[in-house]
């Protein structure tokens, strides 16, 4: 019976500290926009995220020399 002293106290604290993070939450925007992530990932992204430099001075550019015919 001595242990409701303990569990009740930290089952009110715990369910506290839940309403407060929903609270927080709901209040920040976290639930407005639900289903565009899941849209977003299937979009096509047609921009690349890391830009292509050209070939430094001296250097062909990649695959170059398999676009070229043998020499005889």
């Amino acid at each position: 019976m001595d242990i409701l002293y303990l569990l009740i106290p930290l089952a009110l604290v715990l369910l506290v500290i839940a309403v407060a993070a929903f609270v927080w939450a709901s209040r920040s925007g976290q639930f407005e926009d639900l289903e565009g992530p899941a849209y977003r990932i299937l979009m096509d992204d047609d921009d690349p995220r890391i830009p292509r430099s050209g070939p430094a001075e001296g250097e062909s550019a990649a695959g170059e020399e398999d676009l070229k015919p043998p020499r005889p």
